[in-house]
């Protein structure tokens, strides 16, 4: 009997740790972060963010990350809705994506703690439009359900390669700006949990 229970909680427990690698890996919005720096007449920057985001990686490794373009806040409310309406135009293009395929290998091999460099494509969807960007990325393994991937360089996106630019010399009119920058450094701090 006693053998019986040692084998069934020891099977218990190898499903328990098994279950990281073949599970879903979904995105802890609440506690990641996706950012930009925005540049206006020349040397006045600012930091924005989205405020909701979506993401998942499966067991394969193919990882994908949806922003709401409606959740940007740059602390002006005028100027968000004309974000909204003007550049991102959220009525047609409402979100954007960026995907890539990871090896969860290494990363679920890791200690608590540990971290891991990653250099990978990163395919950019946005306004009609997907670019694709080398990233160096580092993932940290925070315990035993959950690791953490942030960008160790910012994405230079330029705003042209979404067709953008029209928007963006809207908003410089609306705001009575000389110029706003068309080259934008993307950050993000990204934390995964398994289901």
């Amino acid at each position: 009997m006693l053998n019986r229970s040692l084998c069934t909680a020891a099977g218990l427990l190898l499903a328990a740790t098994a279950l990281p690698a073949q599970a879903n890996w979904y995105l802890d919005g609440e506690s990641s972060r996706l950012s930009f720096v925005s540049t206006k007449n020349a040397n006045i920057a600012e930091v924005q963010r989205f405020l909701v985001l979506h993401g998942k990686v499966d067991p394969d490794g193919r990882a994908e990350v949806e922003v709401e373009l409606d959740s940007i806040n740059s602390g002006i409310p005028l100027r968000d809705e004309r974000m909204r309406k003007e550049l991102f135009q959220i009525d047609q293009f409402p979100d954007a994506t960026i995907s890539t395929r990871i090896d969860l290998r290494p990363i679920n091999d890791l200690a608590p703690g540990a971290q891991l460099e990653l250099r990978l494509p990163l395919a950019v969807s946005l306004h009609g439009k997907q670019r694709e960007y080398p990233a160096e990325l580092l993932a940290t393994r925070l315990d035993d359900r959950r690791f953490q991937v942030v960008t160790l360089e910012p994405l230079v996106i330029n705003a042209e390669d979404f067709d953008l630019a029209p928007g963006l010399e809207t908003l410089r009119g609306l705001a009575g700006l000389s110029a706003i920058s068309l080259s934008v450094p993307v950050g993000a701090v990204l934390i995964f949990a398994a289901r």
